[in-house]
């Protein structure tokens, strides 16, 4: 529920926060979705996160309680850019601003966040190195898992570092900087996304026919028919296929997900799709 307070008692401005506690709030930050619910969704997460900074700022009690009484209100951001929000309002409330200004700017910062995040993380580097880092596990390189999560821990911690230490030097004109091009920033990061996944279907896609049709001392395999025509057709149609039923038929990926297993059980058992994808078989019915 909304406070009905709107300016804190003590509007001195405190002392600028140090390096340890700053740190502290961007480790806690990784529990932003620790209890996500659909009331709030990350309140609770974001409070945590940034009440070592507020414990700090406010010495009296009173507007303590106010502060963590707004930062506890509805919060919606990326998780990994989340540091980024935190900055701003840190440096507002360490500015005793007025809590509908906090509240204004916090809505303000973390809506951009979401689209810039996803083109960068879920579009871009979690598919890119899932897809490198997949193909060194399936040849049994114990370094694939392990560099997946270097890669992306790495980065993303990186990240929240760093956007901590900048948007509370830079205060809300870190705003502008951030979302001065971040249509055009999250437009290409988009597009990146999809010309690698597309590259990682064709290089990684291990979906091919099992199928062989009887040809005296020379059968005749399918797939090799296939490669022929369009290298990856059947990860490429399987593709498609997806895309085709969530946009034009308004499938959902969890349908999607459904129907592939169900290709995957059913091929399988007729002898539509090998075992081993380097192996081919002959029809069943042969």
């Amino acid at each position: 529920m909304a406070s009905n307070v709107t300016a804190y008692k003590d509007l001195t401005p405190a002392k600028s926060l140090d390096k340890a506690t700053l740190n502290k709030m961007v480790w806690l930050s990784t529990m932003l979705q620790a209890s996500f619910n659909y009331e709030r969704m990350q309140a609770a997460g974001w409070l945590w996160g940034i009440l070592p900074g507020l414990e700090k700022i406010h010495t009296n009690k009173e507007d303590l309680s106010a502060s963590m009484t707004h930062n506890l209100e509805f919060f919606n951001t990326h998780p990994f850019l989340v540091t980024f929000v935190m900055g701003i309002v840190l440096s507002l409330e360490q500015q005793k601003a007025d809590i509908n200004t906090i509240r204004a700017v916090r809505v303000a910062a973390m809506g951009p966040l979401g689209g810039i995040g996803d083109a960068l993380f879920w579009f871009t580097l979690v598919p890119i190195t899932a897809g490198i880092t997949a193909g060194m596990a399936i040849d049994g390189s114990f370094a694939g898992p392990i560099l997946y999560f270097l890669i992306t821990f790495g980065v993303q911690m990186g990240l929240r570092f760093w956007l901590m230490y900048w948007s509370y030097s830079l205060g809300t004109s870190a705003i502008g900087v951030l979302t001065k091009n971040a249509k055009e920033f999250t437009h290409a990061a988009s597009m990146l996304g999809v010309f690698v996944v597309g590259a990682l279907t064709c290089n990684y896609g291990g979906t091919r026919l099992g199928m062989v049709i009887p040809n005296g001392e020379k059968p005749i395999i399918v797939q090799d028919l296939l490669d022929g025509i369009l290298p990856a057709l059947i990860p490429l149609g399987l593709t498609l296929m997806c895309y085709t039923l969530i946009k034009k038929k308004n499938w959902s990926p969890i349908k999607c997900i459904g129907l592939l297993l169900v290709i995957g059980i059913v091929g399988g058992f007729l002898g539509i799709w090998p075992g081993d994808y380097k192996t081919v078989i002959q029809f069943p019915w042969h």
